[in-house]
């Protein structure tokens, strides 16, 4: 992933967030309409959300140090995991939560709305604004997940900055449409328990969307392998040395999202001298930097061809202990 396109759609993400809170929340005193509350909480939330992936993204530039000798880059994955806890809990719980109290004031006559077409006006405008963050998310997003589906991108995605804000901006716009929906049916028909089931509406939606990111990030916590194209990409690398003849195994694992660890067993042959062997790891290592520039830890241990092994019989075993979740 591009780090400065990320960071320009969490900014771009956390100043609209931002504004809309605020707007929402001075509609919702106005109004008292109980979705408008929820969207501001929700407003509120994104905006900590991205000040928490900025956040991450600064720590986990940290150099190493011995009681952490691969880095930081994790770092980005545990702020993008905090961000779905804040997400389900400030986000849907409290949407939930406020959508079952408004609909319980209307039952007990003690709700209704006052100046809708203030809470109209804000939820459009915070809809051109979301729409303006979403599709700098997309923009983004378009540079770096090539031929791949969305649903692919984000799921797929070792860096989790923008899955993470696409999400959070496509669950916004929805929000925003429900809580639109839930205020103009209440306006309509004077009856505000459309805008207590908008809200509920609301936090549904977000606890999904929260559910979603941590499953997709805890799979980054426990580490994840490259992509097939980069497995590929470092198999050639290797196998274009001259005095290898094959990989016995290979593991890959992200130390961060710009940041790969390699090890992998290369069979050589019996005649190939220390000083022969030790130059082709030199150039292979260099090679695959080269094919994949995020191999930043590289480990190549050479070993002899087992004879028992025939050596399409070893490349195949090479190759399915390499592709992508296999360690």
């Amino acid at each position: 992933m591009s780090t400065a396109g990320g960071t320009k759609a969490i900014i771009a993400a956390m100043l609209a967030n931002a504004g809309i809170a605020i707007a929402k929340f001075v509609a919702f005193l106005i109004t008292g309409a109980s979705s408008l509350l929820a969207e501001s909480v929700h407003s509120a939330a994104d905006t900590s959300n991205q000040a928490l992936l900025l956040l991450g993204g600064k720590r986990a530039k940290r150099q190493a140090t011995p009681e952490h000798p691969f880095g930081y880059g994790r770092e980005r994955y545990i702020y993008a995991f905090i961000v779905s806890i804040v997400l389900f809990s400030l986000g849907g719980l409290f949407a939930l939560y406020e959508g079952y109290h408004k609909i319980e004031l209307v039952l007990d006559g003690e709700s209704e709305l006052v100046s809708p077409l203030v809470a109209i006006v804000v939820l459009v405008v915070a809809i051109a604004l979301e729409t303006f963050s979403l599709r700098t998310a997309i923009v983004e997003s378009n540079h770096v997940r090539g031929s791949q589906s969305w649903v692919q991108f984000i799921r797929h995605s070792r860096a989790p900055e923008l899955p993470v804000v696409l999400l959070e901006d496509i669950g916004a716009e929805i929000g925003l449409i429900l809580a639109l929906l839930g205020v103009g049916l209440s306006a309509i028909t004077g009856n505000g328990i459309y805008d207590g089931i908008g809200t509920m509406g609301i936090g549904l939606l977000l606890v999904i969307i929260a559910v979603i990111l941590a499953i997709e990030t805890k799979s980054l916590l426990l580490g994840e392998s490259a992509t097939e194209t980069d497995v590929a990409k470092i198999r050639a690398a290797i196998m274009a040395t001259e005095d290898v003849e094959g990989i016995i195994h290979m593991r890959t694992l992200h130390l961060g999202p710009d940041e790969l660890l390699v090890a992998a067993k290369i069979a050589v042959a019996a005649e190939v001298t220390a000083a022969d062997v030790a130059a082709g790891i030199d150039a292979t290592e260099k090679r695959i930097r080269d094919a994949v520039p995020i191999a930043r830890v590289i480990y190549l241990e050479p070993d002899l061809r087992r004879p028992s092994a025939s050596p399409a019989a070893q490349n195949v075993a090479a190759a399915s202990e390499s592709v992508p979740g296999g360690g």
